[in-house]
C-alpha cells in the first residue's frame, strides 16, 4: 500500500506539472502532440483533445507533454513549433509548469485546512477540536525537563506522583498538577514523534519560573494540539499565507544545499530521497488526510522550486537556453544543447543515487 501510495502522489504531482505545459502550449499557438499519463512504452490511447493524442504508458512514475519542435530536431520554421514562438512565449510555456505546481500546493494547503490537520490551539478552541492532546513546544536547557530527555514534539498522556494522577490535557491542569508535586518525583507516559511510548521520571524543581522562585515546574512549554478544521472561506486566505510561507523556507533550504554541493559542504540529512519521501507520504496516510495533503503541497513546492533551478534538463536550465538564445539571437545548435542536457541529466541521476543511499543508511543505521 506504501508504494502505491507513493506512486499515486507522484504520479498526481507530475502530471499537474505537465498539464501547466500543456494549456500554456496551447495558449501561446503551439502545437501539442500527445500529453502522456506514465511514460513510454505506450499503453493505450485513451482519447484526443484536438490534435492532441492523450495516452496511458506503461511506466507508472509520471507523466510527460509532447510539444512539437521542443527539442529541436522537428521543422523549427514551423510557425507553431516551439522554437519558431516568439521566445517571451517560449519561456511563459515553461514557467508554467512550475505556476501549476504552486498553485496546485495553494489548493492543497486550502484543502488541508478544510479538512482539518494537527495545530496548536487556544483554550476556546480546544474545547471544540477533536484529538486533543497536549504536546511539548520547547524545552528549557539545564532544567529537570532537560536532564530527563523530554523533546519538542513530544506528546505527554499522563502523568502520576504520590499525590495522584494526571491525564487532563490542558496546560493549566498539568501546570497545577506539576505545581502540587511539591518536589516529589513525577512519573510521566510520553509519546515521541515517531510514536513510541516511553515513561520518564522527572523530579520538578523551584527557581526555573522567572518572578516566582517558590513554584515548582519542569522547565517545559506545553500546548494544547488537536484536529480543528477550518471554516471554507478562512483557509482561503490562511492557505495563502502558509504557502507562502512553504515556497519562501522551501526556497531558502535549497538554495543553502545547493550551494553546499558547490563548496563541498552539502548536509545530505536535509534532503530525503524517494525511500524517504515514500516513508514520510505513508506516515503522512495513516494520520489522516489533511497530513497526507499537506506533504503533498510541500512535495509540489519542492517540485516546483527544483524545476527552476539553472540545471541543463530542468526547466530552469531551459529556460536559461532561451535567454542566452536572446541575447546571441540566434538559436542553440541541438547537438550542444543534446550534450549538456545529458551532461545535467546524468547529474541529477547521481544526486538521486547518494539522496537514496543516505535514505537507506538512515534506516538501517
Amino acid at each position: 500500500m506504501e508504494v502505491i501510495i507513493f506512486i499515486a502522489v507522484i504520479v498526481v504531482l507530475i502530471v499537474v506539472h505537465e498539464f501547466g505545459h500543456l494549456v500554456a502550449a496551447k495558449l501561446s499557438g503551439m502545437r501539442v502532440d500527445e500529453f502522456g499519463l506514465g511514460y513510454p512504452p505506450r499503453a493505450a490511447v485513451l482519447g484526443r483533445a484536438s490534435e492532441t493524442l492523450i495516452t496511458l504508458n506503461w511506466l507508472p512514475f509520471g507523466g510527460f507533454v509532447k510539444i512539437y519542435g521542443e527539442d529541436g530536431s522537428e521543422n523549427a520554421a514551423d510557425p507553431r513549433a516551439f522554437g519558431a514562438r516568439p521566445r517571451i512565449l517560449q519561456a511563459f510555456v515553461l514557467v508554467a509548469g512550475v505556476a501549476m505546481n504552486l498553485l496546485f500546493a495553494y489548493v492543497l494547503i486550502t484543502g488541508a485546512l478544510v479538512a482539518g490537520t494537527p495545530r496548536a490551539l487556544t483554550a476556546n478552541e480546544a474545547a471544540q477540536a477533536k484529538d486533543v492532546q497536549l504536546a511539548v513546544a520547547n524545552v528549557l536547557p539545564g532544567t529537570p525537563a532537560a536532564d530527563a530527555g523530554l523533546l519538542a514534539g513530544d506528546t505527554l498522556l499522563s502523568g502520576q506522583d504520590a499525590n495522584g494522577s494526571w491525564q487532563d490535557g490542558s496546560p493549566q491542569s498539568f501546570t497545577a498538577f506539576v505545581e502540587s508535586s511539591g518536589g516529589e518525583p513525577i512519573s510521566l507516559t510520553v509519546k515521541g514523534t515517531t510514536g513510541g511510548e516511553r515513561t520518564v521520571s522527572v523530579t520538578p524543581a523551584a527557581g526555573i519560573v522567572p518572578g516566582d522562585a517558590s513554584r515548582y515546574a519542569l522547565g517545559v512549554e506545553v500546548a494544547s494540539v488537536g484536529v480543528l478544521p477550518v471554516s471554507f472561506w478562512s483557509a482561503f486566505s490562511q492557505g495563502a499565507v502558509l504557502t507562502w510561507g512553504v515556497v519562501t523556507i522551501t526556497a531558502s533550504g535549497l538554495w543553502h544545499f545547493f550551494a553546499g554541493i558547490f563548496t563541498l559542504h552539502a548536509n545530505l540529512a536535509q534532503v530525503a530521497g524517494p525511500i524517504g519521501i515514500a516513508g514520510a507520504i505513508d506516515g503522512a496516510a495513516k494520520t489522516g488526510f489533511g497530513d497526507l495533503l499537506s506533504l503533498m503541497a510541500i512535495i509540489s513546492v519542492n517540485l516546483a522550486l527544483i524545476n527552476l533551478i539553472p540545471v541543463p534538463a530542468l526547466d530552469g536550465g531551459r529556460l536559461l537556453f532561451v535567454a542566452i538564445e536572446a541575447v546571441l539571437r540566434r538559436p542553440i545548435k541541438p547537438s550542444i544543447a543534446r550534450a549538456v542536457n545529458t551532461v545535467g541529466f546524468a547529474f541529477l541521476i547521481l544526486l538521486m543515487v547518494l539522496v537514496s543511499v543516505h535514505d537507506v543508511y538512515r534506516i538501517i543505521g
